[in-house]
């Protein structure tokens, strides 16, 4: 049973299998009654399992964040969300990589069998192996920032907004995102009247990083009224910052961009030349997370919550 929010860190710290899964939903479940939310568990297609705390139909935000644990890659995800050249070279970079190893393996057995056929074959079941073991091969147990760091936050703002500002919001926990957005794509079409006009709060990787950016949908950014509340975040705590990147292309891939107004919410370290960026992920060295950046968010967002009097 969860105590606090920070119990998710030890008592379910994979969340992959089913069974693991299933204990997560009903420990959080629990959790979130006890505080006098209400919950339930959605599905969806390729076993979706969303839960849901709070009205769906009623809120005007959503806060979210996927629950279901990374698989552990040969090389970590490095995200560099205003620097569209560094995050493509990067990426291409990886597929390239996967293509060597895929070529250098039928090559060998190509030559070894004298059967360029059952090379070509091998090249091509190496090279789809890799990609499926990105999404959906074994669990990183080291995954606090990606993304026990979100569940823990979304936990933290839930057990603290005030009762009377609890009708604003409603809190998702997304599944399946780590194999393709499937989680949040199943929500939308659940909800997709609803969603067209909520502001959808996602939180992904805000656990390792001086540098808390909120990075609106295009199409949030273009709507004045909607936007202004995301500036209530805005601010300067000691060396941390949390801050709207308002301006310019930025590239964010995770569960914000199946909703019309998604912002995604994550924490960067920052370097002179490639700008805001996180490289931890998806390996054994993701085990940072700062409960300041926890307390930082919950404080920001319940503000930003709590003095909009849009309803």
């Amino acid at each position: 049973m969860l105590a606090n929010p920070m119990d998710v860190v030890k008592l379910f710290p994979v969340r992959k299998s089913k069974a693991q899964k299933q204990a997560f939903r009903d420990a959080v479940q629990s959790y979130a009654q006890g505080l006098g939310y209400e919950c339930s568990v959605e599905k969806g297609s390729m076993g979706v399992r969303n839960l849901v705390v709070g009205d769906p139909e009623q809120a005007q935000y959503l806060i979210t964040a996927h629950y279901d644990t990374c698989a552990r890659m040969l090389f970590p995800n490095i995200v560099t969300p205003c620097n569209v050249f560094v995050y493509l070279a990067y990426q291409l970079a990886m597929v390239a990589v996967m293509m060597l190893v895929s070529f250098l393996v039928g090559v060998a057995l190509g030559v070894l069998t004298m059967n360029v056929e059952l090379g070509t074959f091998a090249a091509v079941v190496v090279y789809w192996t890799l990609l499926i073991c990105m999404m959906v091969g074994p669990a990183n147990p080291s995954n606090v920032n990606d993304n026990t760091s979100g569940v823990v936050t979304l936990l933290e703002i839930a057990r603290t907004l005030p009762e009377n500002q609890r009708h604003k919001v409603c809190f998702v926990l997304f599944d399946l995102e780590e194999a393709g957005l499937l989680g949040s794509a199943a929500y939308r079409k659940a909800h997709k009247k609803t969603t067209e006009n909520q502001v959808v709060l996602n939180m992904d990787c805000v656990g390792d990083g001086d540098h808390i950016l909120l990075m609106p949908s295009k199409k949030l950014k273009k709507n004045v009224e909607k936007l202004r509340p995301l500036y209530k975040c805005t601010g300067y705590f000691g060396k941390k910052s949390v801050l709207v990147r308002d301006k310019g292309f930025t590239v964010y891939p995770s569960d914000q961009g199946n909703f019309p107004y998604g912002v995604a919410i994550a924490a960067f370290h920052k370097h002179k030349w490639v700008g805001h960026y996180y490289a931890r992920i998806h390996t054994p060295r993701d085990t940072i997370l700062e409960e300041t950046n926890v307390n930082i968010l919950r404080a920001a967002l319940i503000t930003m919550v709590s003095s909009d009097a849009a309803q």
